[in-house]
C-alpha cells in the first residue's frame, strides 16, 4: 500500500537530501583521509590518547568510509534498497569514527557528527519515499 500525499513528497526530498549529504561527506572524507596520508603532520595527534592510531591509520579509515558512502549516496538516487541500509551503516559508523577523531580536529568531527545524524534520520523516517516519488 503506497501513501499519496504532500508528506510522501516531503519524504522524498529527505531521501534526496540524504543522498546528497552522503555524496558531499563522502567527497569531504576523502580529502580529509588524503590529507592524513599525504601531509603527515596535518593533524595534531593528542598525547595520552586512548586510541593509538597514527594520522596515516585514520586516514586510511577515513578514505575507505569515505568512498563507500559516495557510492551508497549515488545509488540512493536509483532508490535501491540496499542503498538506505549501506547509508544508514556507513553514516553511523562514520559519526562513531569521526567521534573518535574529535581530538585530532574538533569542531570539523562535531560538524560531521550532526550531519551523518541527519542522514541516518532522512534515510530511517523516509527511506522508502524517493523510491516511490
Amino acid at each position: 500500500m503506497s501513501h499519496q500525499g504532500p508528506s510522501s513528497g516531503a519524504g522524498a526530498g529527505w531521501v534526496f537530501f540524504a543522498a546528497i549529504m552522503m555524496i558531499v561527506l563522502g567527497i569531504f572524507g576523502i580529502f580529509e583521509g588524503l590529507a592524513a596520508i599525504v601531509r603527515d603532520g596535518f593533524y595534531h595527534v593528542p598525547p595520552n590518547y586512548y586510541i593509538n592510531i597514527n594520522t596515516a591509520g585514520w586516514g586510511w579509515i577515513h578514505l575507505i568510509i569515505s568512498i563507500i558512502v559516495v557510492l551508497a549516496g549515488f545509488a540512493l538516487f536509483q532508490g535501491a534498497t540496499w542503498a538506505r541500509l549501506v547509508g544508514i551503516i556507513m553514516a553511523s559508523i562514520s559519526a562513531i569514527a569521526n567521534f573518535l577523531f574529535i581530538p585530532y580536529y574538533p569542531i570539523w568531527s562535531l560538524l560531521i557528527i550532526t550531519l551523518c545524524v541527519l542522514v541516518i534520520w532522512a534515510l530511517a523516517a523516509h527511506g522508502r519515499a524517493l523510491a516511490e516519488a
